[in-house]
Parts: structure tokens; C-alpha cells; sequence
């Protein structure tokens, strides 16, 4: 399905306290370009005097570097210190971070009732991430009393307001009828919706809808085009579907699909260095 743990990574500044000025703000900023442009060190510097000050944004982003390495050796019982720090002052992405790192049982015993708990706090506050990834809970019957129709619910609110993956997971409750009634077509919509974000998950669902004609015609050549984008952003399921197809293409076919594949590469934005 692939609903998998989602967080919010670097957080932009939003808003400091009364005694804080527009120098802090400054290097909070200037330390997210630099992780930008890959210098995780260059941020870590800035970040660290302005999360030793209580700065929650700040204390996030030194959570995410130590969660993913980078900048400093891994280590996940720090990065769950320096969410919790930002979490324990209402901040969202903070909160949806240290569920995550519960969910995962990642520098803290695995615990998925916490991990709904900090969820919750965050989804409240209108973390899409923290709404998806309870709803996945809810789905599981994880750290929640199962519930499949607050799962659609959480998905749906995030997939109303643009998250790739609710919207691959939504796409999945129609197209199994699972808390819903089953509806192809409206599950071919969200697949197509999230896939254009270049959700890799959806774009193999989305083409498993073209290879079969369900909710949409059935198209090889955009059954193919589909699942070499998703085989390219890493899904397994995505791989071995192009490699079934591509052995079905006529040469016409196969042109058509490299000249999806180039127009898809031409829309895409340029990668910064």
C-alpha cells in the first residue's frame, strides 16, 4: 500500500518570541539554505545557539540532522531529545517527528500508543504528515482501537489539502472499497494526483489501474509509462510491473513511452547542486 511513516523535515521560521531578534531569524533561515545546498554542518552551527535558546524550529531541524546523519554521526536518542524539546512547546512537525521516531521504536523503546498521542497533538495543529501517518495507526490497529472509518477521515483531510501520500492512501480505500464504496475512478484521480507529485507508490497503483482498465481505459503504453516512473523512485512493485510490460510493447509503443518519459523529465524542476 505503501503508507508509510512520513515527517516534516526542516521547518522554515515562522515566529519568535518577544526576546528574541531579527538576527536570530536571520541565521535560522540562512542555516535552512545552507541544508539546502547539502552544507549540514554550516546549519548545524547556526541552528545549535538558537535551539540552546529555546528556539523550537531550530530544535526540530538539529533533530532531523541527528536523526538522518547528517552534519553529525546518526544518533536517534539525540534527535528524540531535540524533538521532544520543540514538541513540549507546541511545535507541530516536532511532534510528528517524535512519533515517528515511537512508531519506529528509533532512540526510544517502540511505543505506538505514543506514538498516536504525539500524532494526535500534531494533527491538531494541522500537521498533514502527523493526519496520515495516524490514520495509518488507525488503519493497523496500532497504539488505536482499530478504526477503518477514522483512517479514511485523517486521509481525506490530508488528502484534501494536497499530501501525496493520503492521497495514494485514500486512492487505496476506494479502489478497495474500504471505508468507502469502492470507486475506480476516484481512485485513479488521487493515484494521479499524488503520482504528478512524483509519489512512487501511486504512480505503480495508478498503472496498475491502466494495465487493467479499471476506473480509467486500459492503456499499455501509459500502464508502462506509470510504472518506469515508479520503478525510478524506488518501488520494488513498480520495477518488476515495467519489466512485465516492457516485454508486451510494440516498438511504436515503446516510443510512445520514452517520449512520455522525456516530456514527464522536461516539466520536472531543476535539482539544486
Amino acid at each position: 500500500m505503501g503508507n508509510g511513516l512520513l515527517r516534516h523535515l526542516f521547518v522554515v521560521f515562522l515566529a519568535l518570541g518577544a526576546s528574541f531578534v531579527a538576527l536570530a531569524q536571520a541565521d535560522l533561515e540562512t542555516g535552512f539554505a545552507a541544508a539546502r545546498q547539502g552544507d549540514y554542518a554550516a546549519a548545524y552551527k547556526l541552528w545549535l545557539p538558537l535551539a540552546e535558546k529555546g528556539n523550537s524550529n531550530a530544535q526540530n531541524n538539529l533533530g532531523v540532522l541527528y536523526e538522518k546523519g547528517w552534519g553529525q554521526a546518526r544518533d536517534y536518542a539525540k534527535a528524540a531529545e531535540w524533538y521532544r524539546k520543540a514538541a513540549d512547546q507546541g511545535n507541530a512537525s516536532a511532534q510528528n517527528n517524535l512519533g515517528v521516531l515511537y512508531e519506529r521504536g528509533q532512540g526510544l523503546n517502540q511505543d505506538f500508543r505514543r506514538a498516536a498521542e504525539w500524532y494526535r497533538k500534531a494533527a491538531s495543529r494541522g500537521e498533514l504528515n502527523a493526519q496520515n501517518n495516524l490514520g495509518v495507526l488507525y488503519e493497523r490497529g496500532d497504539g488505536v482501537a482499530r478504526n477503518v472509518d477514522e483512517a479514511f477521515r485523517l486521509y481525506k483531510s490530508a488528502a484534501d489539502k494536497g499530501l501525496a501520500q493520503a492521497q495514494n492512501n485514500l486512492g487505496v480505500f476506494y479502489e478497495r472499497g474500504k471505508g468507502t464504496a469502492q470507486n475506480y475512478a476516484q481512485a485513479a484521480a488521487l493515484y494521479r494526483k499524488a503520482a504528478e507529485q512524483g509519489n512512487a507508490a501511486a504512480q505503480n497503483n495508478l498503472g496498475v489501474l491502466y494495465g487493467t482498465g479499471r476506473g480509467v481505459g486500459e492503456e499499455l503504453v501509459q500502464a508502462n509509462f506509470w510504472f518506469t516512473l515508479a520503478a525510478t523512485g524506488g518501488s520494488a512493485n513498480g520495477a518488476i510491473n515495467r519489466d512485465n510490460t516492457s516485454r508486451r510493447l510494440s516498438p511504436a509503443q515503446r516510443e510512445q513511452v520514452e517520449k512520455l518519459l522525456a516530456d514527464w523529465q522536461a516539466r520536472q524542476p531543476s535539482k539544486r547542486p
